[in-house]
């Protein structure tokens, strides 16, 4: 089986959602990543060359409804020979779309596979699909449906984490976050004019004292009593645990990648930046966060390294106990684990998230000379999905 590789990884920043209009409220989720795709033609990609593109996303409603990857491939100007698609696992979806692109690859019958993901907060909520697992009760009841926050908290009181290392958590992301720097971000423009050139939302002047003044989102959420139907003998936290300081912002923001086989190496003109050396995707009994952990460790070993071997971790930050659990669970050190920050304070746009955490781990690794990065995101449902990268050094 042939191996498949990173080419390129771009993103766009990851603009906050605001009651008001967020920065890139005004920018559709198909030319978010248009915007991208025509970066990579920038870049030399020769169009000629693409076989696919495939696109995840979260919430395929309204104007991200149907084949957002073709609408965006047209939008992009791209020749009208390339096919697009989507795929959909929730927050996964962007992971999803790269580990699609690369089982094409691997398979041997494509070459050269654009795989991304895109979300609009701003102009298509969360949820705005009403998917009957979230609204009809019998479904809901069936698959154990709970808000993502609720399952945040039962996640954190399952495995003993305090509200107080939840803060912790997210006072570290912040301060990281403000201090980062990315080489991969491509500015988004609008009217010819740049509208966002890097994340927003870090605030570095976060301290556990302001966190700590922050009331609980979930503690009095009616949905918990789904949870103690199916664990029987779970005791809620007496107060919740996950606050707004503690929760993956909403935000907008797109992704996308260049996948190929090593004979692409002489179609593209470049070195690849990167290997997907295997990914996973497990699943447990809804709700929970905590299927993250089987995914990284069947990633790790169909990769065929072990977690000594991870120099990057990418941990969407599905609120503070994701990466606080994988980082525990893994005995991983945590100087490792979200270096410059994560969704807690700069913003998850769901489908985006898995090709943003590629750039980001492409960017860490190229830093470091190469090395494994090992990502890694939950989703609703019980879902998870991690994938892991080899950074190619030049």
């Amino acid at each position: 089986m042939t191996e498949a590789f990173v080419y390129e990884a771009v993103r766009t920043p990851r603009g906050r959602v605001r009651r008001d209009g967020g920065t890139l409220a005004g920018v559709p989720a198909h030319e978010l990543l248009a915007q991208l795709l025509r970066e990579l033609e920038r870049r030399d990609l020769p169009l000629d060359a693409v076989e696919d593109v495939v696109i995840g996303v979260s919430t395929a409603h309204g104007e991200q409804a149907a084949d957002l990857g073709r609408v965006a491939v047209m939008a992009a100007g791209w020749p009208d020979a390339i096919p697009a698609g989507v795929v959909s696992r929730m927050c996964c979806s962007g992971l999803d779309a790269i580990a699609t692109a690369s089982a094409q690859v691997r398979s041997g019958m494509l070459d050269v596979v654009v795989a991304g993901g895109a979300e609009s907060m701003s102009r298509v909520p969360m949820m705005s699909d009403k998917p009957a697992f979230a609204f009809e009760p019998g479904i809901g009841g069936t698959t154990g449906f709970v808000t993502i926050g609720v399952s945040a908290d039962l996640t954190a009181a399952k495995h003993g984490f305090s509200r107080e290392e939840l803060d912790a958590w997210a006072v570290r992301s912040h301060r990281r976050s403000a201090a980062a720097t990315w080489d991969s971000v491509v500015p988004v423009t609008q009217g010819g004019e740049t509208v966002l050139a890097q994340d927003e939302g870090a605030r570095a002047d976060t301290t556990p004292e302001s966190l700590a003044g922050l009331a609980p989102l979930f503690g009095d959420d009616p949905l918990w009593s789904r949870v103690e139907e199916r664990f029987p003998g779970f005791e809620r936290p007496a107060q919740g645990l996950h606050t707004v300081g503690t929760a993956p912002q909403l935000c907008d923001g797109a992704s996308a990648s260049v996948i190929g086989s090593a004979a692409a190496e002489h179609v593209l003109g470049r070195a690849p930046r990167g290997r997907i050396a295997g990914w996973a995707h497990t699943a447990v009994r809804s709700p929970g966060l905590d299927g993250t952990v089987a995914a990284a460790r069947l990633a790790l070993e169909r990769a065929g390294i072990d977690i000594s071997d991870v120099a990057v971790a990418e941990f969407n930050e599905s609120f503070s106990v994701t990466p606080l659990l994988l980082t525990r669970e893994l005995r991983l050190d945590p100087e490792r684990v979200n270096i410059q920050g994560g969704a807690v304070s700069v913003g998850h746009p769901l489908a985006a998230s898995g090709g943003i955490l590629l750039a980001n781990a492409l960017d860490l690794l190229e830093r470091r000379g190469g090395g494994y990065a090992l990502l890694v995101i939950p989703a609703a449902l019980g879902v998870s999905m991690a994938v892991v990268v080899e950074g190619l050094a030049s």
